[in-house]
């Protein structure tokens, strides 16, 4: 009962701020979006090295922030304040070629490490920065607020109704993927239901911007929403694999209810790329 209230605490307050940001604070191209994915994205990367350190995959945490949000935030420079498109490879060239050479010089007994920090270092680096950063790619489309906020009201939803159904439905149909098995088919049902809903809803309430270039509305609106809502199911259940390797139960403890950032971004990491390329095919 308490996971629940503070479940339910978290999503009457965090709904609301989310809102906020992305419809009143449109500046830069919505440079404060940009900046709440970086931070979340750094955040996210030092939870992944604590995981990653529970197979003696280690860097260091300043380490594993500054990679995390690396990413992000040269694209951040590129869109919001028109920096050239180099930014975002020579960002990445400068933090791999740091991984590569920061133990050059080390004594011989941490030489046999390097190659498991050197794996560590891109992996938080790409995991999860990589992925939110196509949040920031969204900031680019006209209309980018109400892109943005119905590409997390769809992963919202998902999430939402998939713990709801699953909670009322799903006592007989758990235990189907290993990696998650609490989680329910009629769980993983409803939250795909859910994110359907979403996009069928903006393509008939938000016709100027999501109007179908190539198939129609409706069919427009069920892709998006069904694949979005499956790479968001698959981000949950990825990250419930790598914590499940490690050993981990939460990825940390900062948000009530919900364990640490990477619990709560990793169906928002896997489905952004999903959403806005599909967003691009469709309706552009």
């Amino acid at each position: 009962m308490k996971k629940l209230i503070q479940r339910l605490l978290l999503f009457f307050i965090a709904i609301p701020l989310v809102v906020f940001i992305v419809v009143f604070l449109p500046q830069r191209q919505h440079l404060a979006v940009n900046i709440a994915v970086i931070i979340l994205s750094a955040l996210g990367a030092l939870e992944f090295r604590n995981i990653l350190a529970q197979n003696e995959c280690l860097v260091s945490p300043a380490e594993a922030v500054i990679l995390g949000g690396f990413g992000p935030a040269a694209l951040t420079l590129i869109v919001s304040f028109n920096f050239g498109q180099m930014v975002l490879p020579a960002a990445f060239v400068i933090g791999f070629s740091w991984m590569l050479i920061r133990r050059i010089f080390s004594k011989e007994e941490k030489l046999r490490g390097v190659l498991a920090y050197v794996i560590a270092g891109f992996g938080v680096m790409i995991y999860p920065g990589v992925f939110m950063s196509w949040i920031i790619r969204m900031n680019g489309f006209p209309r980018a607020d109400m892109v943005v906020l119905i590409f997390l009201f769809t992963v919202i939803a998902n999430d939402s109704a998939a713990w709801a159904v699953g909670m009322l439905f799903g006592k007989g149909n758990r235990g189907i993927i290993p990696a998650s098995p609490n989680k329910s088919i009629a769980g993983y049902a409803g939250g795909s239901t859910a994110s359907i809903l979403v996009t069928v809803i903006a393509v008939y309430c938000l016709p100027r911007i999501f109007a179908a270039s190539r198939l129609p509305s409706l069919s427009s609106g069920i892709i998006l929403g069904f694949l979005s809502g499956v790479a968001a199911s698959l981000g949950d259940l990825a990250e419930s694999a790598l914590k499940r390797s490690s050993g981990v139960k939460d990825s940390g403890f900062l948000i009530p209810g919900r364990g640490g950032v990477l619990d709560s971004i990793d169906s928002i990491a896997l489905a952004a790329p999903v959403f806005y390329l599909l967003y691009w095919l469709l309706f552009t």
